[in-house]
């Protein structure tokens, strides 16, 4: 696999460039592989730089990111970026924004996000393909990073939700 890098967008956000397309079938994502890909993150810990949070990724991770019911209702181009964005998920704690707190209100969350949900903003860059070859420009992504937070104040990623991709022209790459 390739090293993932950092750029800034023209806007001065930081964006995590995914160099390839693992998932590639946007019509029916398969998210048992993607969860399978997930695993390997089990047990990592990833500080966001701008608010020193520790972030743990737990053993629920990958179900609750492949499972969640935003990545069921999501489809076509937003669920395969989703689906690729796997391939930085750390990079892509490591570089998250604007950080905000919601309580939790849900029942079924009352042990895993007793003290709240934080949500903080991401970006990703995917290749675009031209006929499955890849050129040299990327389509940003924004998204919303999902964390919850337990009694004991440990903060465990959960999901990514909100994808967009951003209205700017795509990046060239200069390599």
């Amino acid at each position: 696999m390739k090293k993932l890098e950092i750029i800034q967008d023209d806007y001065g956000n930081k964006v995590v460039v995914i160099p390839d397309i693992i998932f590639a079938n946007k019509q029916n994502i398969d998210w048992d592989e993607v969860e399978i890909y997930l695993k390997q993150y089990v047990g990592e810990i990833v500080v966001i730089t701008e608010s020193k949070d520790v972030i743990y990724c737990g053993k629920d991770f990958p179900n609750e990111f492949t499972g969640s019911k935003y990545t069921r209702k999501t489809k076509g181009a937003r669920a395969k970026a989703k689906a690729n964005a796997v391939q930085g998920i750390r990079e892509m704690v490591e570089i998250a924004t604007n950080k905000t707190f919601r309580e939790n209100h849900k029942e079924k969350h009352k042990s895993d996000a007793r003290n709240g949900w934080y949500y903080y903003t991401t970006r990703f860059a995917l290749p675009i393909y031209n006929n499955e070859i890849k050129t040299s420009q990327y389509n940003i992504y924004v998204g919303c990073l999902v964390v919850n937070c337990t009694l004991g104040e440990k903060m465990y990623l959960y999901d990514l939700v909100d994808i967009k991709k951003e209205a700017s022209n795509p990046f060239k790459t200069t390599k």
